[in-house]
């Protein structure tokens, strides 16, 4: 788990801190400090001024390393604004991503879970929420994050152990992190929302600063969604609130994050499999939707988070978090719908599932800043703990037959809640990192030097007796080498090698080694890459590879014996490339191969999900000739995805467009802004991604979304 703030400070001439690739302290330093900036911010909680254009930040976090500028961080990382989510109208983290060429969002858009691709590896594909909040994992929404109190979602592209700990569900491809509003000028806004078909919404956010010197600080967020979605018998109603506190003292910072959610879908969409041997079938319309009227998702949300920082004098600060969530989840609806034949016909079987979810997580530290000799050092010492509790229980009724493109109502099913609701898994993460960001030559060389040991505990449990069915005890040493090298003020090159952790298995009752249990899975990331800031736009360009291994059953012996390997180079672009036009987007050529495998002839095969190109294009252009009024669109592609290790069955290579506009006034002497997007203009029906375990989901057809934004 990532520390909350920790950063890497240097000195820089006051020319320099005001360059678009150097950030300046946003907390005033004690009187006795010198004048720094960072490589991260000594501010914690107000996240790195947004670059040329608005759409993404001039930094971001890199998990205990703290915040750094994009031009200093030897990773591929993005981080996007609250004015980019705002004027794409994104409800949703998921939809906010929408323009990241390394990232795909891979679940319905009416389903009750968000999941992700990051670098052709799965993301939060289960129970175990792997969205980091300012840091720290087991505190964002589980199933689904919304953007209502989000001021920055930042992407960091590759494993990443050492920065931010060993993720909950063993993710290695990126993180995801959501960096939560603050207070900063006082603020009264209120938006009204409109989706189609007919889904209304309402959000209020509010932010004061008080205190002689302003240092204390109140943002609350609040908003309510309801109405139908555009697939079919679909509605959805979902309150949202944040309560956001800090206090900033010279030598005292503290916060305090309150998130509460609740999200209700009748009729949730389902991802699709298909049985063995057949092909995968022509998308259906979006609207169309095989889950029964009658069946439900209910989920709660709940989370809290404080942290707190004291320097210790001019050259150490000790640092702590605390904080947990809590899921309930209440749900009718049927197991992955298997497509049967080539006519789209499916059979699913409903099932009344509760879980709970109850998550804990902690870290501490200290940050030192010295020198020696001309060598600066950043030296961040950090232990963290993370727990999950996930309780489960279901009851089954009876198959149900439909067809994904004539769906049939069966009679609803009287399924009984179950009466308990036993321990399914227990999860213990822990661990101890140790960094040194060395800098040289006037800061134009940094070195990054990291060491994290993780232990991981798990325990699964049956679910009749509630013994411990399974046992999983084992540890792991993570190192991470990361150097930039600047050139010119505006040019980076970079390179970094890092571990990514998954959580060992442990051997099947059918395997001859049944219960032996297998230390963690190191992922391994290769990557060199450039960066050159024009002064309104930059450009990047990275080269990956990835290789992460897998445990499999093998002439009735379980072992580590695959293993996936992906190869790729991501080009982003992003800022304003000339006067009144905007451009963010990318492209990302990736090469997704099984490796090893005990099925021979799986080897040099195309991975489950991962297509051999994505690219993204947005667009703004302000019209000159209409103050005030703006034009946008955007292009999305994504290629061939094979659905199964054999390869035998895909889903085809697909292109959305959108388009929109966005006019800002003044009314009554109020600062408003009218806002139309329209996603999928052209109504293409088609499949839109895969799930790790070969679920593919079904696009969403032509949406229309529209607000009005007015500040009081």
């Amino acid at each position: 788990m990532g520390v909350l703030a920790t950063f890497q400070l240097h000195t820089v001439s006051a020319q320099e801190s005001g360059a678009a690739d150097g950030v300046t302290a946003h907390r005033p330093p004690a009187p006795t400090l010198p004048q720094v900036t960072v490589s991260a911010s000594a501010e914690p909680d107000q996240a790195p001024p947004p670059y040329a254009g608005g759409q993404v930040a001039r930094g971001g976090r890199l998990g205990m390393l703290g915040d750094t500028t994009i031009m200093k961080a030897p990773f591929n990382l993005t981080s996007y604004t609250a004015e980019l989510i705002e004027n794409q109208q994104s409800a949703t983290v998921a939809e906010a991503l929408s323009k990241d060429p390394s990232v795909r969002a891979t679940g319905l858009a009416g389903a009750n879970i968000d999941t992700f691709y990051i670098r052709g590896f799965p993301i939060n594909e289960s129970n175990s929420g792997e969205i980091a909040f300012n840091g720290l994992y087991g505190i964002a929404p589980s199933y689904r994050v919304f953007t209502d109190y989000a001021e920055r979602v930042e992407v960091l592209k590759g494993p990443a152990a050492l920065l931010y700990g060993m993720s909950p569900n063993s993710g290695v491809g990126g993180v995801i992190n959501i960096v939560p509003k603050r207070a900063g000028e006082d603020l009264t806004r209120f938006t009204a929302s409109y989706a189609s078909d007919t889904q209304f919404g309402g959000h209020l956010d509010v932010a004061r600063r008080f205190g002689e010197d302003r240092e204390w600080g109140i943002r609350a967020n609040g908003s309510y969604y309801n109405g139908d979605t555009t697939a079919d018998n679909q509605s959805r109603k979902a309150p949202v609130g944040a309560l956001a506190l800090d206090y900033r003292g010279k030598q005292l910072r503290a916060s305090l994050d309150v998130l509460a959610q609740q999200e209700r879908i009748d009729a949730p969409g389902r991802p699709l499999m298909i049985s063995p041997g057949l092909q995968v079938p022509g998308a259906s319309d979006g609207r169309r939707n095989v889950t029964q009227p009658w069946e439900y998702s209910k989920g709660r949300e709940e989370a809290v988070l404080f942290h707190a920082e004291y320097d210790l004098n001019d050259s150490l600060t000790a640092f702590a978090s605390a904080g947990g969530g809590w899921s309930r989840v209440d749900r009718v609806f049927g197991t992955t719908p298997m497509i049967t034949n080539a006519q789209g016909d499916t059979l699913s079987t409903p099932t009344f599932y509760k879980f709970k979810v109850d998550r804990g997580t902690f870290d501490g530290g200290v940050r030192a800043r010295f020198a020696t000799g001309a060598v600066k050092h950043a030296v961040t010492l950090q232990a963290s703990a993370y727990t999950e509790r996930f309780d489960r229980a279901f009851t089954s009724g009876t198959p149900v037959a439909s067809n994904i493109y004539d769906p049939v109502t069966q009679p609803a099913q009287n399924l009984q809640a179950p009466s308990t609701v036993p321990r399914f898994t227990a999860t213990d993460l822990s661990g101890v990192a140790l960094s040194d960001t060395m800098s040289f030559l006037d800061e134009r060389v940094l070195l990054t030097l990291g060491l994290r040991q993780q232990r991981v505990r798990t325990r699964n449990y049956n679910q009749t007796s509630g013994a411990v069915s399974t046992y999983y005890d084992e540890s792991a040493t993570t190192p991470m080498v990361g150097l930039v090298v600047q050139p010119v003020q505006r040019w980076s090159v970079y390179a970094n090698y890092i571990q990514g952790l998954s959580r060992g298995d442990v051997a099947p009752p059918t395997a001859s080694n049944a219960g032996e249990a297998f230390a963690p899975y190191k992922a391994d990331q290769y990557e060199i890459g450039t960066k050159l800031d024009f002064g309104r736009f930059t450009t990047t360009l990275a080269a990956f590879q990835i290789a992460k291994p897998t445990g499999q059953l093998d002439n009735n012996v379980f072992s580590v014996n695959g293993e996936q390997r992906n190869r790729g180079l991501e080009f982003n672009v992003f800022g304003e490339v000339v006067p009144r036009v905007r451009l963010l987007g990318g492209v990302m050529l990736i090469d997704g191969e099984i490796t090893r495998s005990p099925v021979v002839a799986n080897v040099g095969k195309t991975a489950i999900g991962v297509p051999d190109m994505q690219a993204n294009l947005g667009a703004e252009w302000d019209l000159p000739w209409v103050p005030g009024l703006t034009l946008t669109g955007a292009m999305l592609y994504t290629g061939r995805q094979y659905v199964n290790q054999a390869n035998t069955a895909s889903l085809p290579a697909w292109t959305r467009f959108d388009f929109g506009a966005r006019y800002t006034t003044r009314i009554g002497g109020k600062a408003t802004t009218f806002r139309a997007n329209v996603l999928n203009v052209f109504d293409r029906d088609y499949w839109a991604g895969v799930t790790s375990w070969g679920g593919f989901s079904l696009a969403a057809p032509r949406t229309v979304l529209m607000s009005a934004t007015v500040d009081f």
